[in-house]
């Protein structure tokens, strides 16, 4: 009898988790220029007053409605090189936990309400396998300002158990890194959650179901 290896993967979140900044705001200099403080302010305004995350995610992204795809992945390599000179960008240990996952054979994946022109070069920095993101709507290579495909909350969760279903992973046989209570849903779908740095919702969930636990620690 011919036993078959199960296949595995490891999920991060990214910003504040493999990364320790928000990718999403600290991109705003790099397309809006001069308007990018202003943006950044009326947007944590929005969630200061209880907006859902969903719904910044649609205000954030139609400050891009007419910009070309290509135009906004080469600012987005911008960005990154510009955040990697500025100073340590990555959380070490689970920068560290994705190379011992990536050594073992695991399927490395990042899962992220960012969206390409950040999420692509963070990906290909670390050799990612897959990026499951927030997708903008495009219309003849431009941006509409609309979200084709929104990755917030549980729908981070569907994303993961679908790409999980297409590529024959085991869930059970996973691993999920998360810092932030929205992050619960993907937490919650493998066998191996990860909790990062201090939110009360997933560190309760960490003491109760005796889940691993990562400080926000040294940067890299």
């Amino acid at each position: 009898m011919t036993l078959v290896a199960t296949r595995q993967a490891a999920f991060f979140d990214v910003d504040e988790t493999l990364i320790t900044v928000q990718s999403i705001f600290r991109f705003l200099p790099f397309a809006l220029g001069s308007e990018s403080d202003r943006a950044e302010r009326q947007l944590r305004a929005l969630s200061a007053a209880g907006v859902s995350r969903r719904e910044v995610n649609r205000a954030y992204f139609r400050r891009f409605a007419g910009r070309g795809e290509v135009e906004m992945g080469v600012l987005g390599a911008r960005w990154f090189e510009a955040e990697r000179r500025r100073g340590p960008l990555f959380n070490r240990e689970v920068l560290a936990a994705l190379h011992r996952h990536a050594a073992a054979s695991h399927l490395t994946v990042l899962v992220s309400g960012s969206f390409p022109a950040c999420l692509d070069p963070i990906a290909r920095f670390v050799g990612a396998d897959a990026v499951l993101c927030s997708r903008p709507e495009l219309r003849d290579g431009r941006y509409t300002g609309e979200i084709a495909v929104p990755m917030i909350g549980s729908a981070k969760a569907t994303a993961v158990r679908t790409w999980a279903a297409a590529q024959g992973v085991e869930l059970a046989a996973s691993s999920a890194y998360g810092d932030h209570a929205s992050d619960l849903p993907v937490l919650a779908a493998v066998g191996t959650p990860v909790v990062v740095g201090d939110d009360p919702v997933l560190a309760g969930h960490a003491a109760k179901h005796g889940w691993a636990h990562v400080p926000t620690g040294d940067r890299t």
